[in-house]
């Protein structure tokens, strides 16, 4: 019953959403002040009716609609700022196994150096 209840008010959420759009121009699509009020909106209503239903949010109906709007709207705006991938696997596994193989040597350094100094005393 909720799942039913939540599916036809998300439509209407998603609805709302597309008549809200519908006064966007393309050029405006990647504008976050001129989209934001929309996309809010659609955020909004799909977590609120999940509370009010007591239907777990973030869920995949919700989901659903915020990649669709994504897709049917944003697909073309490019970041103003570069996106950061991940380094390639050989480099990452440099860059964790590096600080661990210095541990051990740093301790070594330390204990030789703490009996260095005790032998001078």
């Amino acid at each position: 019953l909720t799942e039913g209840n939540y599916t036809a008010i998300t439509q209407h959420c998603w609805d709302y959403f597309v008549y809200l759009m519908r006064n966007v121009m393309t050029s405006e699509l990647c504008e976050w002040k001129v989209i934001s009020r929309p996309y809010s909106e659609l955020q909004r209503c799909l977590e609120d009716w999940a509370e009010r239903l007591h239907y777990s949010y973030p869920n995949a109906l919700a989901e659903q609609y915020i990649f669709q709007s994504h897709h049917r709207y944003f697909h073309n705006c490019t970041l103003e700022h570069p996106v950061y991938f991940d380094p390639p696997e050989d480099v990452l596994l440099a860059m964790i196994i590096a600080p661990i193989c210095l541990i051990p040597f740093l301790v070594t350094l330390v204990i030789w150096r703490s009996k260095d100094g005790k032998a001078q005393a």
